[in-house]
């Protein structure tokens, strides 16, 4: 079975790298051979939509399996419908994820539910959502307003809250 990591540099014995989106490389390796290659991250330095990106390059590397810390908002979306299993490790080395993963020590990261609240009792859940909002007040009145609002990640029973904010025009 193949794999992807995300991983800190281009080894199975480079650090796990628990961001997804913004990881330096992609680690795919071969379960059974430990055969691996190492990609770098085309979007870890995009000014936007990195977890998009990413998500994008690793359906395309003929895996089966993620293994990384946690999926943001966007590449959970992404993902969403492409099959692909999520596991989440909190660090050690790509190699050791890999142990980990083979002797189902790593808890699944549901890559297929795109909203609402993540599960409770603790581990890293599944429920992501964003908010925000921007308004903008009409010419020559500067009476903008805005609102925003939704639950952004959160892990285990926790969530985030969303924002807006207004804007006044000329």
């Amino acid at each position: 079975m193949k794999v992807v990591v995300t991983s800190q540099g281009p080894s199975l014995d480079s650090p796990v790298d628990t961001r997804f989106g913004r990881c330096a490389y992609f680690i795919v390796v071969d379960t059974d051979t430990l055969e691996y290659q190492a990609y770098p991250n085309p979007g870890q330095n995009a000014t936007g939509g990195a977890g998009i990106q990413a998500a994008q390059f690793v359906a395309g590397l003929g895996v089966s399996a993620i293994i990384t810390g946690s999926f943001g908002p966007n590449a959970q979306a992404a993902l969403a419908s492409t099959g692909l299993s999520g596991y989440a490790v909190s660090g050690g080395t790509v190699r050791e994820a890999i142990t980990l993963f083979k002797e189902g020590k790593l808890p699944p990261i549901n890559t297929a539910q795109t909203g609402g609240m993540p599960p409770q009792g603790g581990g890293f859940g599944g429920g992501f959502g964003r908010g925000g909002g921007f308004g903008r007040g009409g010419f020559g009145r500067g009476g903008g307003f805005g609102k925003g609002g939704g639950r952004g990640m959160g892990r285990g029973s926790g969530f985030g809250r969303g924002g807006g904010m207004g804007r006044g025009g000329w």
